[in-house]
């Protein structure tokens, strides 16, 4: 069961899903998206004022700024619980917060943006840290 009313969530899903990210709302979605090869993004999703004010605009930003992903994908914490718990198992040995921005390669966590790297930070900030984290992966 989800904790908040679909149609309270329906904006804050649309804004990731027109920039062309693909929704994950179970654990086998999860699992096939996850662990394609190649170099993921994956945004898990949440209704807090971080997440609106940080998080997906600095996600887009990046996006914007040029970021290439061969996939891009969402979970909704607090929505698809099963789905996001099946999503952090690949975030081993961390634990959960919400928003969190990780990039998977192959499979492989490689980076991972948690809760207290949104907060007070301006969408350009979290842009500039997606990218040097992704350019350091283009180095490898």
């Amino acid at each position: 069961m989800s904790n908040y009313p679909e149609h309270m969530v329906a904006p804050m899903r649309q804004e990731l899903v027109q920039a062309g990210f693909k929704e994950l709302r179970d654990p086998q979605q999860v699992e096939e998206a996850l662990s394609q090869d190649g170099l993921t993004l994956l945004v898990v999703n949440s209704v807090c004022g971080c997440a609106a004010a940080g998080a997906r605009p600095g996600v887009l930003h990046a996006l914007r700024d040029g970021l290439k992903f061969d996939h891009l994908t969402t979970v909704f914490a607090g929505m698809e619980k099963e789905a996001t718990s099946k999503a952090r198992e690949y975030f081993e040995g961390v634990s959960p917060t919400s928003p969190q921005a990780a990039i998977l390669q192959n499979g492989q966590l490689k980076f991972l943006m948690q809760r207290p790297d949104f907060l007070g930070k301006s969408p350009e900030e979290i842009a500039a840290t997606l990218k040097k984290a992704y350019q350091e992966l283009e180095r490898i």
